[in-house]
């Protein structure tokens, strides 16, 4: 729940959706909840804003009433009666006036966004609007402060200075805007009218600070400085020049980090040249000798002459002062910027330098660009990020928008975005990491290779990138020497992290630096200093694709890749394998979020084995991870590895065998594998596992897992799964009894043990802790429900089973589990519900086989709804979206079935009796029963449109029969059934329904087709 109060007050839901508040005293009533969101309200306040000085009699009572009528009326807002109250129980952070407090200071412009007109506060709550109206001036200013730098403020400062004449801060900010915009004279009307209306108003004195800057503005003198003319346009870095700007205007001391190519220097002067007063460059990269530092200042100021001071008491005679003295006091009664740009191989020189500058001369500022901090006191570092990168997948008016794009093209002439290059260019500039240097010689390159020859060629960046400008520094004209630079500039100790981590393209924590490189943390943070290694919020240290790329190409010049990789394959091993306990118990969020974080780390060191020839790593590591693989749906990239590793000559680990075949098969069951290939892998597992099942549960599974791949349902008619439920992990007894419990499903065995057991399998994962077997069998529960016709508790049990899965982040579940409740909320009469849910999955689908399940969901229920041409657009988007990926034959057969349904609702039967016969042949492959019987009884509505109302009835006799009783979830049978009834009346429909009574999974096929769509 939200509440928003920064204008109409507004309670909106979960999804979204605002709740009905209406009425003053309804609003009044959640406003002082609000306000004190959390905490207790007496009922005389409450009621004092309510009613103010008229309460009515009883007024307790009336309260009472009002806080339950709003209860009906926002049913998600928790409102608790107190022993003198009520107290609104909510995250004050749900609340906009609680958020906009704590970011009016950290983030003026976010704050701004939340602020939506005049406040609707009670009377009693004037000292809480005052101040939020308060704090709402000071964002504003700060903002405006923040902006000046790149756009015209002064209109809107001249507004805000109108409506508050007495305040001593605008004031400031539209004399300063003036004077950036070069209107001084306006800026001193400014000062005078401010001054005289502190003084007929207060009766006092401008304040120090806007005293001083009508000083500054009287005798203000603009120096020329030397910042050079540049030919080309700045693109991209606006908002850092807002940002350098605000931290000058604060702070003496401002250095800009960041790796060699990032923009560093040309951002420097873009913002000297939109500051005011006079900005001086210092280029510092010729400069080799320390001691030469202060002369190439004194050089950049066009001081070369040197200043001779006749000091008192010394008579005729006059002190030539050296050159960090003569630079001292030329500029100590200046007010200017200072821009000392390329430091980082004069750190030390240029440190001292800025210090004694800045100690000399209150009015100067010091700007530095350099690979690492010059390590001062009072030093504000600002990282200059690469450019933002667009989508992997961004379509052209997308991929535009990314300023890294938007770089390439502007310094590529003639090179236009289409539909056809956009995904080459979007490579480049992802492979480049938006370093602008890199993709300003990409540009350069784009003269005689096409942009998707490029693409393509970038591993080999350091050769094809060697055409910058001529006109540029020695080393900023290839990319490699770009580099070079940053290497020749370390010690061996730093080069050899450098060299090690380049291995580990998804980056380190501490820990994994322990162990690949050694427990001296020393050079670590030399690298991050000097912007090779950046350290994320996350704790991981990462580099740029381009840093790492030259380190591998420097750890195979030194002998050490072999090294490195088995080092970091042993480290990461160790972590797979502390985290495969862990993934069925009660902190399975925790290591999946681990092994998340080395997830490219883990297919790096997979691919590294393969390419190496070590299938004992290989197959460790896969059989280590394949549980992690299975859970956060990376069910496809396990098995392409799998079949890989699996296929390499060499020796492994027995166990690790068993398990990489095993976790072959159940990766593949999502359609990847066919069914033979899925049999041959449990079989080879279940050889290879024989008399060693101890270790791990899915080594115990394997019998049960061959038996049913079979065909065969065992001598306990489930398995074997029944051996299992005396096993000794929790886990397997809880997985043993779900698996009894779908097989009976699957097999049409509709008892009342079924609920049961599968309460009994809930209750088994609960214990332990695991999400997806808990959010699994929920599922089940759900659809049974649904089944059964009680749709409500359906509704609960799937919530709870898309939060579990959501949770999980298993990506090929969440989809389905969507589309499944947002049917049951349908079922259960919420129709806009149901909308929105899959509108939401709309926005968030990720990939052709997400995007088809939910145009499948849209599709089931347009057709509900009677939207038949919108269905069949919906289904067909569904089949062409899945037709060359690969999917679960399950999904498969449903989609088809769907899409009958609405190519016969539109009226094309032949094209309905074409998807139909798909959809069962399909589903007749899956040996589940429930999915078997929906393709049956949708293949009545052709025999219906047909004029067959005994076909019609045969088949959903057929479906029933199937799936052991009629599943009230599905609307098109009942359907169905209404109108074969009335055409053949009860006996009729009843004979013909009662003919299919003992068909079966094994002859749904035949009878499909002799009776069905065929």
């Amino acid at each position: 729940m939200e509440i928003a109060m920064l204008g109409p007050v507004e309670v909106r839901g979960k999804d979204g959706s605002l709740l009905p508040v209406a009425g003053e005293r309804l609003r009044t009533l959640v406003v002082l909840l609000a306000l004190e969101a959390g905490r207790n309200v007496s009922a005389d306040r409450l009621i004092d804003g309510v009613w103010g000085a008229e309460p009515p009699a009883g007024a307790g009572n009336a309260l009472q009433a009002l806080v339950s009528r709003l209860r009906r009326a926002a049913p998600g807002l928790v409102v608790e009666a107190t022993p003198n109250g009520y107290r609104l129980v909510i995250e004050p952070d749900r609340v906009d006036a609680h958020r906009f407090t704590r970011l009016a200071v950290a983030d003026p412009a976010k704050a701004l966004e939340l602020w939506r007109g005049e406040l609707d506060f009670p009377d009693v709550a004037r000292p809480e609007a005052a101040h939020l109206e308060s704090l709402h001036l000071a964002a504003r200013r700060a903002r405006l402060a923040g902006e000046m730098a790149h756009r015209d403020v002064v209109p809107e400062l001249e507004a805000l200075v109108a409506a508050h004449p007495l305040d001593e801060p605008l004031a400031v900010l539209l004399i300063r805007a003036l004077r950036r915009a070069g209107n001084r004279g306006r800026a001193l009307a400014v000062f005078e009218d401010t001054r005289r209306r502190l003084a007929d108003g207060l009766g006092v004195d401008p304040s120090a600070e806007l005293a001083a800057l009508h000083r500054d503005l009287l005798r203000e003198q603009h120096g020329p400085g030397n910042l050079p003319a540049e030919v080309s346009s700045f693109v991209g870095r606006e908002a850092d020049v807002r940002a350098v700007s605000a931290l000058l205007g604060a702070h003496r001391l401002v250095t800009l980090t960041g790796p060699g190519g990032s923009g560093k220097t040309r951002l420097s002067v873009e913002v000297g040249a939109r500051l005011a007063g006079s900005s001086w460059l210092v280029e510092l990269a010729p400069v080799r000798d320390p001691a030469e530092l202060p002369q190439a200042v004194l050089t950049a100021l066009d001081l070369r002459v040197q200043v001779v001071i006749s000091r008192p008491g010394q008579g005729p005679a006059a002190e030539t002062l050296p050159p960090l003295a003569r630079l001292r006091e030329a500029v100590a009664g200046r007010e200017m910027l200072l821009i000392l740009d390329n430091c980082e191989h004069l750190v030390e020189a240029a440190a001292e330098v800025a210090d004694v500058l800045l100690r000399a001369a209150p009015g100067l500022r010091v700007l530095v660009t350099s690979r690492e901090p010059l390590g001062l006191p009072g030093e504000w570092l600002f990282p200059v990020e690469p450019l933002g990168l667009p989508p992997a997948d961004a379509d052209p008016v997308t991929a535009a928008e990314a300023p890294a794009v938007r770089l390439l093209l502007d310094r590529a002439s003639g090179l236009t975005l289409t539909r056809d290059n956009t995904p080459a260019v979007v490579r480049i500039c992802r492979a480049l990491d938006g370093i602008p240097l890199a993709i300003e010689l990409a540009a350069a390159r784009l003269r005689t290779l096409p942009v998707s020859v490029l693409a393509d060629r970038l591993a080999d960046r350091f050769r094809l990138l060697t055409g910058g400008s001529r006109a540029a520094l020695p080393r900023h004209r290839t990319l490699r020497a770009v580099v070079d630079w940053s290497w020749d500039l370390l010690s061996e100790a730093e080069r050899r992290r450098w060299r090690r981590l380049a291995l580990l393209p998804g980056g380190a924590d501490v820990t994994a630096v322990e162990r690949v490189c050694g427990p001296d943390l020393d050079p670590l943070g030399s690298l991050v200093d000097k912007s090779l290694l950046v350290l994320g919020a996350d704790g991981r240290y990462r580099m740029l694709e381009t840093i790492r790329e030259y380190g591998l190409e420097r750890l195979a010049e030194a002998g050490e890749a072999e090294d490195g990789r088995r080092a970091i394959a042993a480290h990461l091993l160790a972590v797979a394998r502390e985290a495969g306990p862990h993934l069925r118990g009660p902190d399975q969020l925790i290591w999946l979020r681990r092994l998340s974080e080395e997830h490219d780390n883990m297919h790096a060191s997979i691919r590294a084995a393969i390419g190496a020839g070590d299938r004992a790593t290989a197959v460790a590591l896969g059989a280590a991870l394949g549980w992690y693989w299975w859970l956060r749906g990376h069910r496809a990239e396990g098995t392409a590895l799998y079949r890989e590793m699996l296929a390499m000559p060499g020796e492994a680990e027995r166990s690790d065998l068993a398990l990489a075949f095993a976790y072959t098969a159940l990766n593949g069951f999502e359609g990847l594998m066919s069914a033979a290939d899925i049999r041959e892998s449990l079989r080879r597992a279940e050889e290879l596992a024989a008399g060693d099942r101890s270790a791990h549960p899915v080594l115990r599974l394997l019998p049960t897992l061959v038996t049913l791949a079979s065909g065969d349902r065992g001598t306990d008619g489930f398995g074997g799964a029944e051996e299992l439920l005396r096993d000794p992990d929790p886990w397997l007894r809880a997985l043993a009894r779900m698996f009894i419990e779908h097989i009976r499903l699957n097999f049409g065995e509709q008892t009342d043990e079924v609920e049961a057991g599968l309460l009994a399998a809930l209750a088994g994962f609960r214990a332990t802790g695991e999400r997806w077997g808990t959010g699994f069998t929920l599922t089940a529960l759900a659809d049974l429900a649904a089944a059964h016709g009680d749709f409500a508790r359906a509704v609960g049990w799937q919530r709870e089973a898309l939060a579990l899965a959501e949770e999980v982040g298993t990506r090929e579940e969440v989809p389905q589990l969507t589309v499944k409740l947002a049917h049951q909320l349908w079922l259960a009469g919420d129709a806009d519900g149901a909308r929105r849910l899959l509108g939401r999955a709309e926005e968030h689908a990720a990939g052709p086989e997400t995007l088809a399940a939910v145009r499948h969901g849209q599709a089931t229920l347009a057709l509900a709804e009677g939207r038949p041409v919108e269905a069949r657009e919906l289904a067909v988007e569904a089949l062409r979206l899945t037709a060359d990926v690969p999917v679960a034959p399950q999904f498969r057969a449903l989609a088809c079935s769907t899409a009958a349904l609405a190519e016969g609702a539109t009226g094309d039967l032949a094209r309905a009796a074409e998807l139909h016969r798909e959809a069962l042949l399909v589903a007749s492959g899956t040996r589940d029963s429930p999915v078997i019987a929906t393709v049956l009884a949708a293949g009545a509505d052709l025999a219906v449109r047909r004029g067959d109302p005994v076909r019609a009835a045969f088949l959903l006799g057929a479906a029933d029969s199937v799936r052991g009783t009629r599943d009230r979830s599905d609307p098109e049978a009942d359907r169905l059934e209404r109108e074969a009834r009335a055409v053949l009346g009860a006996t009729g429909f009843e004979s013909a329904y009662r003919r299919a009574a003992g068909i079966t999974m094994d002859t749904a096929l035949p009878a499909g087709v002799e009776f069905g769509p065929a």
